[in-house]
């Protein structure tokens, strides 16, 4: 049977020191929920520790209905300021997307529109029908991991890191509320919570120009997160285990 579509929709802009592109994105991000009818919607800018003005850039546009900024002293990473952004967001349907402009929003409506019928909305670089410019030495990394994330953490989809995705708010809360991965990996950990929970998963296209590389530093804790979600969902079974606690696991909400 067809969900009914949820009404209110919340967007949630992870970033960290975007002083050059946090006003464009939210003007792009807000242009496009009006084109697509989306009337009632919330723009969540989460300022994750940024020390180059994000936080003051974004407060020049922000109105306290539409756009709303809020966010924390230091820098944790962007997995943890997702987290942060799905405690303070107060829709029905959650969107999350980099706010580093490379990927283009114009298709958010699908991925809204399809959650009449799925759970949970990722974009995927591999979908044939995405349109993709990235250096090549991120795109074989990127292969390398996705290889890597098969093989230890079994997470089904063809792409876990493309930086946006959408699902409905009841379910992404429990997800949230279980996970520990502070950074980059938290989109793999995300997925096989998932998966646990036998979400319906949809895969979309996205457009996307990825610009720079990875830094040694971030694949190394890359591989220590997968390596962590490998033991909590193979060997202690953690996540199984907490899968249907009445009470997710948040960390306190404090602004600045």
């Amino acid at each position: 049977m067809e969900d009914a579509l949820l009404t209110r929709v919340s967007f949630i802009l992870p970033a960290y020191n975007e002083v050059d592109r946090i006003t464009a994105m939210i003007q792009s991000l807000h242009r496009v929920a009006e084109d697509s009818g989306i009337g009632d919607y919330e723009i969540v800018v989460v300022d994750d520790g940024s020390t180059d003005g994000t936080r003051e850039e974004a407060l020049k546009i922000s109105d306290g209905s539409h756009i709303r900024i809020c966010g924390y002293k230091d820098n944790i990473g962007k997995g943890f300021a997702v987290k942060y952004g799905v405690q303070c967001a107060g829709g029905d349907v959650i969107v999350f997307l980099d706010s580093d402009m490379e990927i283009r929003p114009s298709r958010l409506s699908d991925y809204v529109n399809a959650l009449r019928n799925w759970d949970l909305i990722i974009a995927s670089k591999r979908h044939p029908e995405s349109k993709v410019e990235t250096p090549f030495m991120r795109r074989f990394l990127s292969y390398g991991f996705h290889v890597l994330v098969k093989l230890l953490v079994g997470v089904k989809v063809s792409d876990t890191q493309a930086g946006l995705k959408a699902g409905k708010a009841e379910p992404l809360r429990k997800i949230f509320g279980l996970l520990s991965v502070k950074k980059y990996a938290f989109d793999v950990e995300m997925l096989a919570v998932a998966e646990l929970l036998q979400l319906r998963i949809k895969e979309l296209p996205v457009e996307i120009r990825l610009r720079g590389g990875f830094r040694i530093r971030d694949i190394l804790r890359m591989l220590i997160d997968i390596l962590g979600i490998t033991y909590r969902l193979r060997v202690k079974r953690w996540y199984q285990e907490n899968l249907h606690n009445e009470r997710p696991v948040y960390e306190p909400l404090i602004n600045w």
